[in-house]
């Protein structure tokens, strides 16, 4: 029986949950790097216990940590994170100009074929690559030298490139997120990137059908089906049948179609889940009571799923790294709060129960399917 490990990123460390596939008894370790905010941590698909963590905190700054034995024991290994060439200027929010300026490491995203190679999406957005196991790091400025980067500002968050996925049938193909920019394509390993927004409208931008400036929170899609994308923006939630080309909306029935997660179960291409937040301005769910919603179809017919999951009383957030689903048969979907609860359903969304509770608010959540 396959095991599972869910790496769990905080604001005041990190922690790595395992159970076995029945998934009811959990092992909980942590706190790893206590106090700091972990704002990610993903696994090698080559080497599942090669994982790496990013540690950071206004005080200290950016580190970059990398396991090898399971998060076991972690070393420190390459920080140095410098713009290729002049660094420009980007929109800020008043529509001045803004050097760009590193933050921290947003989102790991190690390579499919090679556990030496990862890439990291960075504040202010950028695309960097290591090719020695994080010893040194690379920027592809073909990514913020884009001509519309100069019209990217910060969404609430931060400027970020915040969500990376690798074509696991499309060699080269990736796809980025950036909020408050859009979604972008590369079809050369991140060498150089196009504009993917057709479709998208965002009332809040003086030109609502704007190429740039929507605030994508999240993209996902399914591993076999990885030409449809599926999208929670900042309102909708939005489909793609043709790799970005275009998108249309698939809200639907839903609450509200605020959130910021959005995955797709790994065994069922057309089931998605969301997590509908009240309002941009609002960030709980809606009446306190917490519920995932499901569509079974790739969109527009959705389902509330709630058995197990807070009722009353409940005003948490789940942010935009912190969903994932394993590889099992049924796959199970995992979600953690800003409360510091993680919650698992074992059979596809229909019933949930904690994992754990009292965490540090839950930032990133990522899950291993281990042989």
């Amino acid at each position: 029986m396959s095991n599972v490990r869910v790496l769990v990123g905080t604001k005041k460390g990190a922690f790595i949950l395992s159970a076995d596939g029945n998934r009811k008894d959990w092992q909980i370790e942590g706190p790893f790097f206590g106090g700091w905010e972990i704002y990610h941590m993903k696994g090698s698909p080559v080497d599942p216990n090669r994982i790496w963590a990013s540690q950071s905190t206004s005080w200290f700054g950016q580190v970059v940590k990398r396991s090898d034995d399971g998060g076991v024991s972690w070393e420190t290994v390459g920080n140095e994170f410098q713009y290729k060439g002049t660094p420009g200027t980007h929109t800020w929010y008043d529509g001045t100009p803004h050097p760009w300026e590193f933050a921290r490491v947003w989102h790991f995203e190690p390579s499919l074929d090679d556990p030496d190679t990862v890439y990291a999406g960075v504040e202010d957005a950028a695309l960097f690559r290591s090719n020695d196991g994080g010893t040194t790091w690379v920027e592809l400025d073909g990514f913020r030298n884009q001509v519309s980067a100069h019209d990217w500002m910060p969404g609430a968050g931060g400027m970020a490139l915040h969500t990376i996925l690798q074509d696991p049938i499309n060699k080269g193909r990736m796809f980025g997120a950036v909020s408050a920019a859009g979604v972008f394509r590369s079809e050369d390993f991140g060498e150089t990137w196009s504009v993917k927004t057709n479709g998208l409208r965002s009332e809040f931008m003086p030109d609502p059908d704007a190429e740039i400036g929507h605030c994508v929170h999240r993209i996902a899609f399914h591993k076999d089906r990885p030409e449809v994308l599926y999208m929670q923006k900042h309102w909708d939630v939005m489909r793609s049948n043709d790799a970005g080309e275009n998108w249309f909306e698939v809200s639907g029935n839903l609450p509200t179609d605020f959130g910021f997660v959005v995955s797709v179960n790994s065994n069922e291409p057309e089931s998605v889940y969301v997590i509908p937040i009240k309002s941009d301005s609002e960030h709980f769910p809606i009446d306190g009571k917490l519920s995932v919603y499901r569509s079974k179809v790739g969109g527009n017919d959705w389902e509330e799923l709630s058995n197990g999951l807070p009722q009353k009383n409940c005003y948490v957030n789940v942010l935009r790294d912190a969903m994932d689903v394993d590889e099992l048969d049924s796959c199970g979907i995992y979600f953690g709060t800003t409360g510091g609860h993680v919650f698992v359903s074992s059979d596809s969304g229909d019933n949930w129960m904690p994992i754990v509770e009292n965490l540090p608010s839950v930032l990133s959540i990522e899950v291993q399917t281990l042989p």
